[in-house]
């Protein structure tokens, strides 16, 4: 047990040391949130499994707070809601599951932030279409190459890594991150 916690310690360091040049993403993609909620937008989370935890973990920073007292902010997670997704799961297909729900919630000046390890499950590519075909936009936390849905998304967070637990631990830290930019912002001081 000792070799292998050692072992995942060292890949958790070293995935998060790899993770540098993300950092120039978050500072972008924290003013398009920003942009997005100055102009009355809402920000739209999804997730399958423990990416669905992510989700409704950064809708809880935005709705709630960061670190600061301030006002809530617009997010909604589309996973939280067991009767809608069992219903277009059972009526429709599980991979309208999302695709559904942002077609009729999502509009131009929302955003999307799709949680994946993979980026290959169809029930968030298909959100991400529906997400730009109504002018929204999508923002893509991933691992590895990105899969399908690297080509969906507007901007981008891709781990560099395969193993889901070190893709996780870093969505962590980046949605963090971006938390900290909107509280700030929120709160009246600047993100940067």
């Amino acid at each position: 047990m000792s070799d292998w916690l050692d072992d995942q310690l060292a890949a958790h360091v070293r995935t998060a040391t790899e993770a540098g040049p993300l950092l120039d993403t978050v500072r972008s993609v924290g003013d398009v949130l920003i942009d997005a909620f100055a102009a009355g937008g809402t920000l739209y989370t999804i997730g399958n499994g423990g990416s669905a935890a992510d989700a409704q973990h950064f809708t809880g920073e935005i709705i709630g707070h960061y670190k600061r007292d301030r006002r809530p902010l617009p997010a909604v997670t589309l996973t939280t809601d067991a009767t809608v997704s069992t219903c277009i799961a059972n009526d429709y297909a599980f991979e309208d599951v999302f695709s559904r729900q942002v077609e009729a919630l999502a509009r131009r000046g929302d955003v999307l932030a799709a949680f994946t390890t993979s980026g290959r499950s169809a029930n968030i590519t298909r959100a991400l279409e529906a997400a730009r075909a109504n002018g929204a936009t999508t923002l893509l936390f991933a691992g590895g190459d990105g899969g399908p849905a690297l080509g969906l998304a507007d901007h981008a967070f891709l781990a560099p890594s395969s193993e889901t637990p070190r893709i996780q631990e870093l969505h962590t830290f980046l949605l963090h991150a971006l938390s900290e930019i909107l509280d700030a912002w929120a709160a009246g001081e600047d993100p940067q």
